[in-house]
């Protein structure tokens, strides 16, 4: 199964945030980076944040999730949002669960160093738990999610959009590797989707996946590739999670006076007795 290797300056790094797809474009002044906020509004947005809640993030919540990732000091590399989407995927596949302890240790540094004994990170764990939630009960369900994907500037391809997703799910199944153990063939068509994004030479011990990849058209429009994602988490998951369907209740056994069950149906002689 797939290896990652990144050279020391190749780690996932977080990206520029773009737009949601669908989203209005902004004008073209508007296309370069913003200035960093203050730091109060900041704070005014995590308070709010992080009052206990459920279902979905809402813009104000991830906004205040980024802001909090943006406290983290420099010598530290936590998962870009996007990022975070394709990782907890990637952690939520696995064929037993992963303790939350371990996983969030990771979207703080990808390495898994510890943040700041000062730093929030129970709020941050707060927002995260909720998107994990989401993303479980979507899988479960096998229902559709929408990606954490952002759309960077005009001339990004698909892949390139993608490819922060499709770089934390890769970080999750590298750190809890019982997924990559699995050897099913049903694995091998969604796996090469989603690492199709990458460059090949990044792969190693990949040899059957990138034969697959080989065999796989490139995605024309963002939308397609922000499909394939849903579409391959959704079939990993019949193979590493499948579906629980209840046992039908089919009642007691009716049985006759002496002590045996009555015939069932079949061929039957004129007496009455079977043939």
């Amino acid at each position: 199964m797939p290896r990652m290797t990144y050279a020391t300056d190749d780690k996932p790094r977080r990206p520029t945030r773009g737009r949601r797809p669908g989203a209005q474009a902004p004008a073209p002044a508007a296309r370069q980076a913003p200035p960093k906020p203050h730091a109060k509004p900041i704070a005014q947005a995590i308070a709010k944040a992080v009052t206990p809640q459920s279902g979905p993030l809402s813009v104000d919540e991830l906004d205040a999730l980024e802001g909090l990732l943006d406290q983290l000091p420099a010598t530290l590399e936590p998962l870009d949002i996007v990022m975070i989407d394709g990782y907890l995927c990637g952690v939520l596949l696995q064929p037993r669960p992963v303790a939350e302890a371990q996983w969030l240790m990771r979207i703080v540094d990808v390495d898994g160093r510890a943040a700041p004994a000062r730093f929030p990170l129970e709020q941050l764990a707060g927002l995260v738990r909720r998107r994990h939630a989401e993303l479980n009960q979507a899988i479960v369900r096998r229902d559709w999610f929408d990606p954490w994907v952002y759309e960077l500037d005009d001339e990004a391809s698909p892949s390139e959009t993608v490819l922060p997703w499709v770089a934390g799910f890769a970080a999750a199944v590298e750190a809890f590797p019982d997924l990559l153990a699995r050897h099913e063939p049903e694995l091998l068509e969604p796996l090469a989707t989603l690492y199709r994004h990458f460059d090949p030479e990044d792969l190693e011990d990949a040899d059957e996946l990138l034969a697959e990849i080989e065999t796989l058209e490139p995605p024309e429009h963002l939308a397609e590739a922000v499909e394939d994602l849903v579409r391959s988490v959704l079939l990993i998951a019949d193979v590493s999670r499948p579906a629980v369907r209840p046992t039908p209740h089919r009642g007691p056994v009716r049985r006759t006076p002496g002590g045996h069950a009555p015939p069932g149906p079949g061929p039957r002689s004129r007496s009455g007795r079977r043939a």
